[in-house]
């Protein structure tokens, strides 16, 4: 069944109009109308929808009292927020837009950026202040043109140094001065005897609209052992699929040996994605399961009793597939949803040999609901520009293995040093020269030396980042028990 299938939620509940006010486009639109579109759709599709009261079917008794609770709300933001479950704990990931084109643009790859993508950690010795590391530039991005290489570090922004309470605030800016730093590491492996420095190098930096390719690099590689095709993909976007297989078909042309697939960077994405690029990677498990779908209760209790395939992914045929039954993986604590999708659906099947640091622990998907009588595109109430992008399923692999709340943990340890980052692709690179020892047979114990600790990155300011959707519209069932 394709991913892609629209089935109509039902809605009887009339819309409602109570005070007014003007959203981003300065369409008039009623505050209880949009507030009604928000409870609507999460009472049709919230993953969690059993958890909260105020979505219960037969939560009001009468139009008058769920007219009343819809104007208890000023904005549609408050009556969303209202609505999670368990905001710092499971989920932290649903979100509510006031501009639903700029959500699309940044699904399809376009966003606005500096293109200095980065990871924040605390400086040696200190529990407070923060220093960032440049992991990568976008080519022709702001930081591309004004030279930032990765590697580079950072402790301070517009003159400020960079703490906890801070950092937040000042990387979030559309412009600002990038105060850069040496670090020295003494030339020892541990961390407590490092130290950054300001270097007095200072440059302003500007957030445009850029277009993120999420192959960063990919090259075939000689090895003692064989060809060995790497590819550092960072964003599974569905946009890039054909450009994806192209790739594929390179390395099936040179008969490669091995797949080291670099998802350090990668925060996730398309579903629909991951599943193409693990069918590239095999190719041999043609239409068995690649993972299945979890939803709240009252959808996947229709699907079962109707069509249980629609809640089972299953893997493609791809002409270019590699028949692989093993594949190396580079992972980060910014490694998140379809990467990790990607490593627990591939396990059953294949040796999945993880590398690096443990991944972020993000194992649901989201899908964009909009203002219509199905939440489909079509039909869209013309009066505002807010969309949902709310939780809507678990993801389980074959074995119905999912919650990895903690992420998944890596088969041999490493993690980068901001004082040896190397150039992507290069291989004394670190992390990819690990793995090249590895893929040579040549041992490793489990464990690196002393980390560093990651406690954010440029992801922390994409509103979108480290989430996982699917293109598929959830059934709602029928409202006849509603008012």
């Amino acid at each position: 069944m394709s991913l892609r299938k629209k089935i109509l939620l039902l809605i009887t509940i009339s819309i409602l109009s109570f005070g007014c006010f003007e959203d981003n486009d300065d369409n008039g639109a009623y505050a209880s109308e949009i507030n009604d579109f928000v409870w609507k759709g999460m009472n049709a599709a919230y993953l969690y929808k059993q958890e909260i009261f105020d979505l219960s079917n037969n939560r009001f008794d009468s139009s008058d009292q769920y007219a009343n609770y819809l104007n208890e709300y000023d904005s549609p933001e408050s009556i969303f927020e209202s609505l999670i479950h368990d905001r710092d704990n499971i989920d932290k990931f649903s979100i509510i837009v006031n501009d639903y084109v700029e959500l699309e643009q940044y699904l399809s790859g376009n966003i606005i950026s500096n293109g200095m993508e980065f990871g924040l950690s605390f400086v040696p010795n200190s529990s407070s202040e923060i220093f960032g590391f440049v992991r990568y530039v976008h080519p022709n991005s702001q930081a591309d043109l004004n030279n930032i290489k990765r590697g580079d570090i950072f402790n301070s922004i517009n003159d400020t140094q960079l703490t906890i309470n801070n950092y937040s605030n000042l990387l979030s800016e559309e412009t600002y001065l990038i105060n850069f730093a040496d670090y020295n590491d003494n030339g020892t492996e541990e961390i407590n005897d490092d130290s950054i420095s300001s270097n007095n190098l200072n440059i302003e930096i500007q957030k445009l609209p850029l277009i993120k390719n999420p192959v960063y690099h990919h090259s075939i590689i000689n090895s003692a052992n064989g060809k060995i095709g790497y590819i550092m993909y960072n964003q599974f976007v569905s946009n890039y699929d054909e450009y994806l297989e192209s790739i594929f078909s390179e390395f099936k042309s040179n008969s490669i040996d091995d797949v080291i697939l670099d998802l350090r960077y990668n925060p996730g994405g398309s579903i629909n994605s991951a599943i193409l690029l693990s069918s590239l990677i095999t190719g041999q498990f043609e239409n068995e399961i690649f993972n299945t779908e979890q939803w709240n209760t009252e959808i996947q209790n229709y699907w079962i009793e109707n069509d249980p395939e629609y809640l089972i992914n299953r893997f493609i045929s791809i002409e270019n597939s590699l028949s692989m039954n093993r594949v190396f993986v580079l992972t980060t604590r910014s490694s998140a949803s379809a990467s990790e999708l990607i490593i627990n659906c591939l396990n059953p099947y294949i040796n999945v040999i993880q590398i690096g640091t443990t991944t972020y622990g993000k194992y649901q998907a989201s899908v964009t609901l909009y203002d219509s009588e199905n939440f489909s595109k079509q039909n869209i109430n013309p009066s505002h520009n807010y969309a949902l992008q709310p939780l809507v399923l678990k993801t389980l692999n074959v074995n119905g293995v999912t919650d990895y709340f903690h992420g998944i943990n890596p088969d041999y340890e490493f993690e980068e040093r901001p004082s040896n980052m190397g150039e992507i692709g290069d291989l004394d690179e670190p992390m990819l020269n690990f793995t090249l020892e590895l893929i040579n047979s040549r041992n490793h114990t489990k464990n690196s030396p002393e980390a560093i600790g990651l406690i954010g990155d440029n992801f922390n300011f994409e509103y979108l980042a480290k989430r996982m959707h699917i293109n598929k519209t959830p059934l709602k069932l029928s409202n006849e028990n509603k008012l």
